[in-house]
């Protein structure tokens, strides 16, 4: 081999960004039960909504609403790798409900950028109802945890927000802008029991505080109901807003935050919990008291806020589980973004990109649909269910309806045992995170 020259520059890699790469795979095949379901979701919410489309001056073209939100759901599903495959498939096959129409790529972008978007987020609400009603009328056990916090609470919603990613700047204004330019940023209320988002909510600005969003979200909240949130939504006036209405929450605490001490509730080694004054040095401190619950794990403190004051009705273990529940609402981000591919964003319009995210969140209603009707099959809780593997099931459930070996989706996941349709249990790691816990916990 022969020695690099001297001064000659070091070969490095190009750094590829990974969620920004084009998708090079051909769609997947269709399938009639798969788009069985997605029509009597989603097809009756579209045509539902005929007079609004009408309302708002649009004209009933080749690509109204009906194609659009047909098209759009299967460039989901089917994993079509771009708008350019999306308008040939559009040409030459029924997708969804939608027969064959004869459009060019120019004019499916252009339909992209037009559109109101807010017509899919009006799709979505006609049918989550539907969804919803059938989460609650299955039986699956869930987690002990949150079975004995819906004994006091109406329900239990998580609320969180998520960045989108970058944009692509080939066309209109964005194009010749320095830098990187991101899609915006996505809020979500989550409902714990059933994995179904209740309300989504894109601005533009990628940088805007979590706590604009706060009035859209009070404006949903009822009554008797626990809300996880992150230390986003921290706000003193937020906490008293809530408390007013009878709504419980639990939050993160901040480590440097300043309070009075009102009541102990219990004292020792590793655990705290104290009933508090919040805002000691502010001039708008919180008006009402709230129960700061500290437990040290593994010689970390984690801090945690809560107005629920009774321990009885929150004790100190369930407020750690609870909040650990959380994190739902990252994997959901994650599903949507990673397996879903909505890290890939196909237009730099941001009502195209709106139009995605509708189209991504219905697609992932489905498919926790699927998950939860297989965890009642298994009577399993939904957690022990993969929907990542569900969904990469989808192909096995297709093949195996060709070769008339399946008929239901459901049931044939549920009885597939080498898919990893049911997540791996990891002991060890269970065994280690619970000898992290103080032995006092639960005294």
């Amino acid at each position: 081999m022969s020695k690099k020259r001297e001064g000659s520059k070091q070969y490095r890699p190009v750094e590829l960004k990974r969620d920004h790469a084009r998708p090079r795979g051909s769609p997947q095949p269709s399938d009639e039960e798969i788009e069985r379901r997605l029509s009597e979701l989603f097809s009756p919410a579209t045509y539902a909504l005929s007079d609004l489309y009408r309302n708002l001056g649009l004209r009933w073209r080749i690509l109204n609403l009906p194609v659009m939100v047909a098209a759009m759901l299967s460039l989901i599903w089917r994993q079509v790798p771009s708008v350019n495959v999306l308008a040939q498939m559009l040409v030459r096959e029924p997708l969804l409900w939608s027969p064959p129409v004869k459009v060019s790529q120019q004019a499916l972008n252009q339909r992209l950028r037009c559109l109101p978007a807010k017509l899919f987020g009006e799709v979505f609400q006609q049918a989550l109802p539907q969804l919803l009603l059938r989460a609650q009328e299955r039986t699956r056990p869930k987690p002990a945890v949150v079975g004995r916090a819906l004994r006091r609470f109406k329900g239990i919603w998580i609320v969180d927000a998520t960045t989108l990613e970058e944009l692509f700047k080939k066309v209109g204004a964005l194009r010749g802008r320095e830098g990187v330019e991101l899609a915006g940023k996505l809020t979500c209320v989550l409902d714990l029991v059933s994995k179904l988002p209740l309300r989504l909510w894109l601005d533009s600005d990628p940088n805007c505080n979590e706590k604009v969003f706060l009035d859209r979200i009070k404006a949903i909240l009822e009554s008797g109901t626990l809300l996880l949130i992150d230390r986003g939504f921290y706000s003193f006036a937020f906490f008293d807003w809530l408390t007013d209405h009878a709504l419980a929450f639990i939050t993160r605490a901040r480590r440097h935050a300043a309070f009075e001490v009102v009541e102990v509730l219990r004292a020792s080694q590793n655990v705290r919990d104290r009933i508090v004054r919040l805002g000691l040095y502010r001039s708008n401190p919180c008006k009402h008291p709230a129960r700061l619950v500290e437990v040290r794990v593994g010689g970390v403190w984690h801090r945690y806020l809560t107005n629920v004051l009774d321990p009885a009705v929150l004790p100190v273990a369930d407020v750690m589980d609870l909040y650990a529940q959380r994190w739902r609402i990252e994997e959901a981000f994650s599903l949507t973004k990673r397996l879903l591919n909505l890290s890939y964003l196909w237009t730099g319009a941001n009502n195209g990109v709106e139009m995605q995210v509708w189209a991504t969140w219905m697609f992932y209603a489905v498919l926790v649909d699927l998950s939860d009707q297989v965890a009642q099959i298994l009577n399993r809780p939904l957690d022990d269910i993969s929907m990542e593997m569900v969904f990469r099931g989808l192909y096995h459930f297709t093949v195996a309806r060709k070769q008339g070996l399946a008929s239901d989706p459901a049931a044939y996941l549920a009885a597939q045992d080498d898919l990893g349709i049911v997540k791996r249990k990891r002991p060890k790691r269970e065994r280690a995170r619970l000898d992290k816990l103080p032995p006092d916990l639960n005294l």
